[in-house]
């Protein structure tokens, strides 16, 4: 028979996991709607958007293949991964793909310009519900925690660094910067705090088995 505690923590347990796949499949949705839109995209889909643009590749696909490329650059940070961590790499791409492929072409700014506000503010309650899970971080933020680890800069000159120069190598493969590259850039780390107090779950009881993988506040590294 099972105790009052073993319930609880499935029923949390549960939660989280809906949380992790709901906010990855959203994240993806998200970003296909930002490439329909075509006024700009966040950082490193301006970088996914330029190697697909290169290798004849789908937006989504190199999206996978780039996060597991960023995942092999965790082993000599000694970063451990956890199942967000894993889970990232495929749904978001995966998604976004399949978001793309019932997308209609969209031409008239009038569609355009609230679909990429859409984008940008579905987004930001992707990142809260999937970083609130607490399964660990995507491979690109736990490749940035690791360098702040490892070289003692802070997160937000890494980040920074990091994302100028995937911005710049993706503009030059033909990646797509506008107006809601900057939009998402201002905005996307207020909207993620908002959703991640939004769609928080309660801590595990001391002793439960249920264990996050990281804290919230750990993996939130935009400014």
């Amino acid at each position: 028979m099972s105790t009052p505690g073993a319930s609880v923590s499935g029923r949390r347990l549960g939660r989280r996991l809906v949380q992790l796949y709901a906010g990855l499949t959203l994240y993806g949705v998200s970003s296909a709607l930002l490439v329909a839109a075509g006024l700009g995209l966040e950082p490193w889909n301006v970088l996914h958007q330029g190697l697909a643009e290169l290798t004849g590749l789908s937006i989504g696909a190199v999206l996978i293949i780039v996060g597991a490329a960023v995942l092999l650059l965790w082993i000599p940070l000694r970063q451990r991964p956890g199942l967000g961590t894993v889970s990232n790499v495929f749904v978001i791409g995966l998604a976004m793909d399949g978001t793309l492929a019932l997308l209609p072409d969209l031409r008239s700014l009038a569609v355009r310009i609230p679909l990429m506000v859409a984008g940008i503010v579905l987004n930001g309650m992707a990142t809260g519900l999937y970083i609130a899970a607490r399964f660990g971080p995507g491979p690109r933020d736990g490749l940035m925690t690791g360098l702040h680890r490892r070289t003692g800069r802070s997160i937000r000159l890494i980040r920074t660094a990091v994302e100028v120069a995937v911005v710049v190598t993706g503009f030059a493969l033909g990646g797509t910067i506008g107006v809601g590259t900057v939009l998402y850039a201002v905005s996307i780390g207020p909207l993620a705090q908002v959703f991640l107090r939004w769609f928080a779950v309660p801590s595990a009881p001391r002793g439960s088995t249920v264990v996050a993988a990281a804290t919230p506040e750990r993996v939130i590294l935009r400014p």
